[in-house]
């Protein structure tokens, strides 16, 4: 991976403070109750984890000037996606050497309170210092997990501290190249986590050679944070753990940094482990698995591209098909940190390593055939919404296309002002209101969350 050349800028930026206006209000939290209808988005990839939004009655033409603008705010370094739940909105970025954890009213952006905790992390590669993963709202406890590997559980009320594990000094993994980027998954009273541990003792000079310690996936009590078990010994990647049906089972799954690792998430047993991972040293895992019956689809950047997994009784794992020997070029998809959605037998997906090479594809889950490619539009961010699209690029274009296999039909196109290179969190719906964060053009020492209404209040 090419080192940015703004890497001393990036250093620069980890000094920046939050606003001085931006304040709690008296009766602040009173005034955070949804006032419009559908749905939240209290994780990653949305309310059921696919990327998917339940929501419908889009705007599907966007005025010339783009959708309606109804707050914004200043944010701190970090790369992470807000959530939303209740009529708040948390969002989880730094401001000099504290990770910040926000909480606003939804509608308003009106803060409501605040909560940090020291970090020290700096990024090998000179990205920004801040967060990597989305909070995790789940009832009335939130949960983030910093690049430094500190996982927190804070009062949704008031923003007060329940219980902090520090997992890189408990579970000794060595830094990976972008911090850490995994979200915690809720699973009935269990937090799942990707921590990846290594034996103690100094971090390889090629990470290739690092070996796990049996902390793969770790399980905390939700509630208290108490480990209740951890199994695998492959080391974190960027995707999160997932948990589906496969065969009337339930079954975890992580697209590690070795490759795809099933797991009984309720037993903390190890069910298979399936190879898939890049020769390259300088390369990552980074998308979620997408699962569809007894099939999943795993899909990387950086050699491989994708292969999409039978999971058989006794899970054995059988290859349907894959990108293994298939040329660069001919790769049916390698989609970088996006995670593809699944719309019937499709998935559509932005495909590219570098920004110059990504496109927009659908590819045939069934076969691994393209059925369509719009190019040229760098990497973007999915979300499925009301059988559309939205495409959100590193840029800070957004699009709405329909999802069809028949062809790529853009309904709407906006350069949302503010906004600019890099972008990289995904598109996040809640009950009409679009959210979307990414660099802030016009202060290039801070970034931006900007919310619009995306569906016509009713």
């Amino acid at each position: 991976m090419n080192r940015p050349i703004w890497i001393l800028f990036t250093f620069v930026l980890a000094g920046c403070s939050a606003p001085a206006d931006d304040a709690p209000k008296p009766g602040a939290a009173e005034r955070a109750k949804p006032t419009r209808d559908g749905s939240d988005w209290p994780r990653f990839l949305g309310p059921n984890g696919d990327g998917t939004s339940p929501e419908t009655g889009i705007l599907t033409t966007w005025p010339k000037d783009g959708l309606k603008k109804v707050w914004e705010c200043q944010l701190g370094l970090g790369y992470a996606p807000p959530a939303v739940a209740a009529g708040r909105l948390y969002h989880f970025d730094r401001y000099g050497d504290s990770a910040r954890l926000t909480c606003r009213n939804a509608e308003t952006g009106e803060l409501i309170w605040t909560y940090e905790c020291p970090t020290r992390y700096e990024d090998y590669f000179g990205y920004d210092s801040g967060p990597r993963a989305c909070p995790v709202v789940d009832g009335n406890r939130v949960y983030i997990h910093g690049a430094d590997g500190v996982l927190v559980c804070v009062s949704a009320t008031d923003g007060k501290e329940v219980w902090k594990v520090d997992t890189r000094a408990k579970y000794h993994f060595h830094q990976n190249f972008f911090g850490v980027g995994c979200v915690p998954l809720v699973d009935g009273e269990l937090l799942i986590v990707a921590i990846g541990g290594s034996p103690k003792g100094p971090r390889p000079a090629d990470l290739r050679e690092a070996k796990g310690n049996g902390s793969a996936i770790v399980a905390f009590d939700k509630k208290t944070g108490e480990e209740k078990y951890r199994l695998g010994d492959e080391l974190a990647s960027y995707a999160s753990p997932v948990v589906a049906e496969v065969g009337g089972k339930r079954v975890g799954l992580y697209f590690a940094r070795g490759g795809l690792l099933g797991f009984d998430p309720r037993a903390g047993k190890q069910l298979f482990h399936y190879k898939w991972r890049s020769r390259l040293e300088e390369s990552v895992n980074a998308a979620n698995p997408v699962v569809t019956g007894d099939r999943v689809l795993v899909t990387e950047s950086y050699e491989k591209g994708s292969a999409l997994l039978k999971l058989t009784p006794g899970w054995k794992v059988e290859p349907v098909w894959t990108d293994a020997d298939r040329d660069y070029n001919e790769k049916a998809l390698m989609a970088h940190w996006n995670t593809p959605v699944r719309d019937g037998g499709f998935v559509y997906a932005s495909s590219g390593r570098h920004a110059p090479e990504g496109d927009l594809r659908c590819v045939e889950l069934a076969t691994g055939e393209v059925k369509w490619r719009e190019r040229r539009t760098t990497r973007c961010m999915l979300t499925k919404i009301d059988g559309h699209i939205l495409s959100f690029a590193e840029t800070g274009e957004l699009r709405l296309f329909k999802a069809s296999p028949e062809k790529y039909e853009e309904l709407a196109r906006w350069e949302v002002p503010g906004l600019t290179y890099p972008s990289w969190g995904m598109p996040v719906v809640s009950r009409g209101l679009l959210y979307l964060r990414g660099k802030d053009e016009e202060n290039r020492d801070g970034h931006r969350l900007m919310c619009f209404e995306l569906t016509p209040k009713k």
